[in-house]
């Protein structure tokens, strides 16, 4: 059986971690910062939960109309330029005095840029790591960015306390400069997974391909709303509990971290297709008990048992690997990645919008109670699907 060490020693893994570890810290520290920006600047929660997830609602422009680009770029330099793409705009966002619309065009474009990231990223995860590594390998991505989550949501808060959230920014900015220079001189030149020009129509064209499946399409609802859902929740943490938002998102970066770590390499094959639906049930239901507006030390608890149920996610995404020919493995993540962080940037605005008309902790628990249906509604397709072996899966074809 494969181990954590076997995966981390494989050739151009390396690389890849270091880069997205950087990456994921940037954008971790940028957004709390900008966060408790716009916050303090404004004083809405809903332009404030926009701010740090708005990008990720952008996502859906890359996804329907750039996304071919994930397997016709080369990786290295997709990933490299993507980087300066990222430190750029995020020093904009430290000017004193950046209205609020180029703010906000800031964060959309770089949601566009992210959609293709992603899918080059994940895609040259699968070549580096094929087969059963590939699990491995994403759960210690998904470790790497909780670590990285809990180091920059503890250190963010005390940046922005101490040195302010456009200082906060600054050191965001340079730290995606950190993540290019990564790129560039770590992983390999490689050519792109698929022949021919990046377009709109060779988007669409995937996509339907990657749609027309109800086996692909559960798997992609079950990866994109449940979760998207509960990150509304987690995008209220700034009007919740301003003073202790960063120990909050630490919480939740802790439980994600621990249920990476676990699922990833410790549960046995034969419980894999079971637990994905009580994961993402145990996602949301805690969330349900911020309505009752639960002391600090309980809340933080709440939190950290909650995202033990991202796991989730490792498991659905070994089951759309199993479903996607080779040659799509870069859109399908791809797609996978953009609809997800599309999902979680529409629950942040809806949730800010909920808590603009009531309040911060009703509209967690609505939001929580939101993914307990979607969950429970998408888990009889799921079971008969695997009862079926997932009928009408294609061969996987390793390019």
């Amino acid at each position: 059986m494969l181990t954590y060490r076997d995966v981390l020693r494989m050739p151009q893994f390396g690389p890849l971690f270091a880069t997205s570890a950087l990456q994921n810290a940037a954008s971790t520290t940028s957004g709390l910062a900008l966060g408790v920006l716009v916050f303090t600047t404004t004083g809405s929660p809903l332009l404030s939960a926009l701010s740090m997830f708005g990008s990720s609602l952008a996502q859906v422009i890359g996804a329907t109309l750039l996304m071919s680009a994930a397997d016709r770029l080369p990786p290295r330099g997709a990933l490299c330029g993507s980087a300066l793409a990222f430190g750029i705009g995020t020093a904009v966002l430290a000017v004193p005095g950046v209205p609020l619309p180029l703010v906000f065009a800031v964060v959309l474009v770089e949601g566009v840029v992210a959609s293709v990231t992603g899918g080059v990223r994940y895609g040259l995860l699968n070549e580096v790591l094929p087969g059963p590594a590939f699990l491995l390998g994403r759960a210690v991505l998904n470790m790497c960015a909780g670590s990285t989550q809990v180091l920059g949501y503890a250190v963010g808060g005390v940046l922005v306390a101490v040195v302010s959230p456009r200082g906060t920014l600054l050191v965001a900015a340079a730290l995606y400069l950190a993540g290019a220079a990564a790129a560039w001189s770590g992983i390999a030149r490689r050519p792109p997974r698929a022949a021919g020009r990046p377009s709109v129509g060779e988007t669409w064209r995937t996509n339907a391909v990657l749609w027309s499946s109800g086996p692909r399409r559960r798997v992609y609802l079950s990866l994109w709303v449940p979760n998207g859902l509960v990150v509304g929740c987690e995008s209220l943490f700034v009007p919740y509990r301003p003073d202790r938002a960063g120990l909050l998102l630490a919480c939740a970066a802790v439980g994600m971290l621990a249920g990476d770590t676990v699922t990833g390499r410790f549960l046995p094959a034969r419980w894999r297709g079971r637990l994905g639906t009580p994961l993402l049930l145990l996602l949301a239901a805690p969330y349900v008990l911020f309505a009752l507006r639960p002391a600090l030390p309980l809340a933080l608890v709440l939190t950290a048992l909650a995202s033990t149920g991202f796991s989730a996610s490792l498991l659905f995404q070994e089951r759309l690997m199993a479903l996607t020919p080779g040659t799509m493995t870069g859109q399908a993540l791809g797609l996978h990645s953009s609809g997800m962080l599309t999902a979680q940037g529409g629950a942040a605005a809806l949730a800010g919008a909920v808590a603009q008309r009531s309040s911060a902790p009703a509209a967690i628990a609505v939001m929580a109670a939101a993914s307990l249906v979607v969950t429970l509604a998408l888990a009889p397709g799921l079971r008969r699907d695997r009862r079926g072996a997932l009928p009408g899966a294609a061969a996987p074809q390793r390019g």
